[in-house]
């Protein structure tokens, strides 16, 4: 066996002098996506060399040999939204087992922002996308997959059925919602909307009102009120706005937990308790849902899942030549959680404009 000279970096072929190998097998040894085609011995003696020789693999060296950069990009529309944390966490575990890095992007909800950070992302030369923030009508990551770059979006998806995606299975969960308040004696249900450009927001709606439908509660447009963004401050602004409509209801549903918690202040702002006077639910569930007061009914979903789901569709993809990829479309589960924010409907009916 042989080693670096003194004051040296060690490079592969070090090791594999040091071991008695080639340096391709230290190469193959040291990658988690090919690490399986080298015995158990063979791998532990080269694990050895590289703790004794402080051995870096060279991870930019190894791009430039095989042309593959081992990274991939995540971008997120909201990185302090909780939900997608654990969505990170996810795709992270699955590129981890693959060897891979992910480069992370927020685009604040901003289209432009998405596009310049698919165009950088690119430009370094990831191999693949998992996009959370994704538009309905999305071109951009339309033509990212006709181009050839394997792409899947998780928690919402685009219009066009040829780009992967993972997502929820809404329209049970929301009928378990609008069951769980019909049963309390709730009949004036009114829900805000997310931002009609997501899928998100157009799956949500169009499952309350087919529940509404389904259940003869009070089906009327004037119960409906549509946010701009997935965020407290519309929640507040649309549950401001159904106050001061005079619309009558004893309940209301919100897209997401953000819209909800920014519904709850406005309600209690108006002197309006939650759930004596209004009974309030949401979606998503994330860490602050339990935390809240009241605690929140709202609808579980899995985002670590959907991270995991996501990554193993886009590696799959990664394997294989673009003519050969078939789109995916994975719908996960999701429940109805009840918490203190629903309770049986009182008297005191919100209705008249409020100062």
């Amino acid at each position: 066996m042989t080693g670096p000279s003194k004051g040296k970096r060690p490079t592969l072929k070090d090791v594999a002098a040091h071991v008695g190998v080639h340096f391709s097998t230290v190469s193959r040894a040291l990658d988690p996506a090919t690490a399986h085609r080298i015995t158990d011995e063979v791998r532990a003696r080269i694990h050895a060399a590289v703790a004794e020789l402080n051995y870096r693999h060279n991870v930019a060296a190894a791009t430039l040999r095989t042309h593959s950069s081992k990274t991939i990009g995540i971008i997120v529309p909201d990185i302090t939204n909780s939900l997608f944390g654990p969505i990170i966490k996810g795709i992270d575990s699955i590129s981890s087992e693959h060897g891979y890095v992910a480069l992370i992007g927020d685009t604040d909800n901003n289209p432009e922002k998405e596009e310049k950070l698919i165009s950088t992302f690119l430009a370094r030369g990831i191999e693949g996308l998992i996009v959370a923030s994704a538009l309905r009508e999305d071109e951009v990551v339309s033509a990212v997959a006709h181009d050839g770059t394997p792409i899947v979006t998780v928690n919402s998806h685009v219009d066009d059925d040829s780009v992967s995606s993972v997502s929820y299975n809404v329209r049970p969960s929301i009928g378990a919602l609008v069951k769980h308040l019909f049963e309390l004696g709730h009949r004036r249900i009114a829900f805000i909307s997310g931002p009609s450009s997501w899928s998100t927001a157009e799956e949500r709606l169009a499952a309350y009102r087919y529940w509404i439908d389904r259940v003869k509660a009070v089906a009327s447009d004037d119960l409906v009120v549509y946010s701009n963004e997935y965020r407290e401050e519309e929640g507040a602004r649309c549950a401001e706005q159904l106050l001061r409509s005079g619309v009558p209801f004893t309940a209301l549903m919100a897209a997401n937990d953000l819209l909800a918690f920014g519904a709850l202040k406005t309600l209690q702002r108006h002197g309006l308790e939650c759930p004596r006077d209004v009974s309030v639910t949401g979606f998503n569930d994330i860490p602050m849902a339990e935390r809240w007061s009241p605690p929140l009914t709202t609808v579980k979903v899995d985002p670590l899942r959907a991270g995991k789901a996501a990554a193993e569709i886009l590696f799959a993809d990664i394997k294989i030549a673009p003519e050969e990829r078939q789109p995916k479309h994975v719908l996960l589960p999701a429940s109805m959680v009840v918490r203190g924010s629903t309770a049986a409907p009182s008297s005191r009916t919100p209705r008249g404009k409020q100062s």
